[in-house]
């Protein structure tokens, strides 16, 4: 007769998969998410209520507040944001990369795929931030690993020797900031209709234009 004891309820199976009731945990936690991630996007942080979070993901108010609360929430988004892992694949790139041009274009093209996947959450952060305290700091914390990304290509285009003369990295990622921060994508689609496809070519040729020797 076998010793070996059943997995307690929440536990993984022996096969290694997660349990039912953890499936379902992780799917009622995901919804929680998602729909506060509508709600604040559709309505704004400070119009949506934990109320209205729960009754779209059909879960209690206390579920909402398991999961985190509405600051709680704000901070799983800003996290799902900046430590996207397209963010680390974009750096791993950057690190191999042995053409200037071809380093703009993976900052180019992170930044549009970075506002097609996560533009909605930005937007939401930026608004809320000057108003609230959790959402500074989130703020503050996506900024910090959103420069740390871009001064990893100015430091691999100085490496290479590509900038113009009297442009270091420090000042290559100022300028850098410049065209890949959060206003100068948002301004080309939201203020003047483009595309993210052209925001992103105007904004390499410019990049590059500024930042590389002829």
């Amino acid at each position: 007769m076998s010793t070996r004891s059943k997995p307690t309820p929440g536990q993984r199976q022996a096969s290694g998969r997660p349990s039912r009731r953890a499936e379902y945990a992780e799917a009622t936690r995901r919804a929680v998410i998602d729909e506060a991630r509508r709600l604040f996007s559709e309505r704004g942080y400070f119009a949506t209520k934990v109320d209205d979070i729960a009754a779209a993901a059909r879960v209690s108010p206390a579920t909402v507040y398991v999961v985190g609360g509405k600051q709680g929430l704000l901070r799983i988004l800003v996290d799902l944001w900046s430590a996207a892992p397209e963010a680390d694949t974009a750096r791993r790139s950057l690190e191999e990369a042995e053409d200037a041009a071809e380093i703009l274009r993976i900052v180019a093209d992170l930044t549009r795929r970075m506002r097609e996947d996560y533009g909605d959450v930005m937007r939401v952060v930026l608004n809320t931030a000057p108003h609230d305290t959790a959402a500074a700091e989130g703020l503050a914390i996506a900024t910090q690993r959103y420069r740390n990304g871009t001064a990893a290509a100015a430091r691999r285009l100085a490496d290479l020797g590509a900038l113009r003369d009297g442009i270091d990295a420090e000042r290559a990622l100022d300028i850098l900031w410049f065209y890949f921060g959060y206003q100068g994508f948002f301004t080309l689609i939201d203020d003047n209709g483009w595309s993210h496809a052209q925001a992103e070519e105007w904004l390499l040729t410019a990049a590059c234009q500024a930042l590389l020797r002829s």
